[in-house]
């Protein structure tokens, strides 16, 4: 097999909520959560609305960007719905919450390119714990990332999805100084099922490809001036095991990749939030992303809407 067609095939794809995905890559969009993180509000129902765009470059295991056209932009907006129960549990509160991402992804790899617009891979979590004590609060979970987006064996200029299952222990806090400074972030650990659907190229043989373990976490510090803050905000994710394909550790022989292909990333940028009156939230940042090795690296821009629900 030629090393352009692992570097599509190593490449796969979708970008973003389920965005971001290689095989090996993300279906929890980083950098989502950094105000008010571990702050899950008072009982009731809220939407949340994720809405934004990332543009990067492949990289390989030295850091270096991938020659020959690998390139990718996506705009992505995720909805979701949250909803804290007044049952307590373990001194906590408990609630449940439902992600639904819609990506546009426009992708080049080695000079194939494709654009896609479709559902990606969406997140469940039927049961988190929020609790809350004076200046402090925090949350634990588990969210379980479903392989629902749209997947092309063989060709990731087509694939918005992962083609695979994904489980993710949670724990995010957030600090409030009396005088206006949060300290907040979220830790997370990525537990993936493997693709049994994976070609190389078209028509090739199926294989299966297992991507490695991740921990993951988004972080904020910021301060706030009565409705207003302003931060800096970003995520850090390092790949703790190696991907595989039929049990076998990815070699730097496939393309260019370090053995094991494990990849990292470390973002930062100014994040501002405003909130109105009646407890809507409204966040806007920018993250640039370095020390990358084995994925993309590019810029992520967001807007994140936070809004309380009140049925009639």
């Amino acid at each position: 097999m030629s090393r352009k067609q692992w570097l599509a095939a190593l490449a796969c794809a979708g970008l973003m909520g389920a965005a971001f995905a290689k095989e090996g890559g993300d279906q929890y969009p980083n950098g989502a959560e950094n105000w008010l993180a571990g702050a899950i509000p008072p009982p009731g129902d809220y939407f949340i609305n994720y809405f934004g765009y990332y543009s990067g470059d492949l990289v390989d295991g030295d850091g270096h960007k991938v020659k020959g056209g690998n390139d990718v932009s996506a705009w992505f907006d995720a909805l979701r719905y949250v909803h804290v129960s007044d049952v307590k549990i373990l001194g906590g509160n408990w609630g449940w919450h439902v992600i639904m991402p819609f990506v546009y992804q426009d992708l080049s790899l080695g000079g194939n390119s494709d654009d896609k617009f479709a559902l990606g891979d969406m997140t469940f979590n039927p049961f988190f714990l929020a609790w809350h004590k004076d200046n402090w609060h925090w949350v634990a979970g588990v969210d379980i990332n479903a392989p629902t987006g749209k997947y092309k064996s063989g060709d990731p200029t087509k694939s918005i999805g992962a083609n695979y299952w994904s489980f993710e222990p949670l724990f995010a806090f957030t600090y409030l100084g009396d005088t206006g400074w949060e300290v907040s972030a979220k830790f997370m650990y990525n537990v993936k099922t493997e693709n049994e659907d994976f070609r190389p190229a078209p028509g090739a043989p199926k294989m299966d490809y297992q991507s490695g373990d991740e921990f993951h976490m988004d972080y904020l510090v910021g301060k706030r001036f009565g409705q207003w803050g302003v931060g800096l905000a970003g995520y850090y994710l390092k790949q703790t095991t190696d991907d595989e394909i039929d049990g076998k550790e990815i070699s730097s022989a496939m393309g260019p990749w370090s053995d094991g292909r494990r990849g990292q990333v470390f973002a930062i940028g100014p994040s501002v939030t405003y909130t109105t009156a009646k407890g809507t939230h409204m966040i806007a940042q920018w993250q640039h992303e370095s020390h990358v090795e084995n994925r993309f690296e590019g810029d992520k821009f967001y807007f994140k809407l936070i809004m309380p629900l009140q049925w009639q």
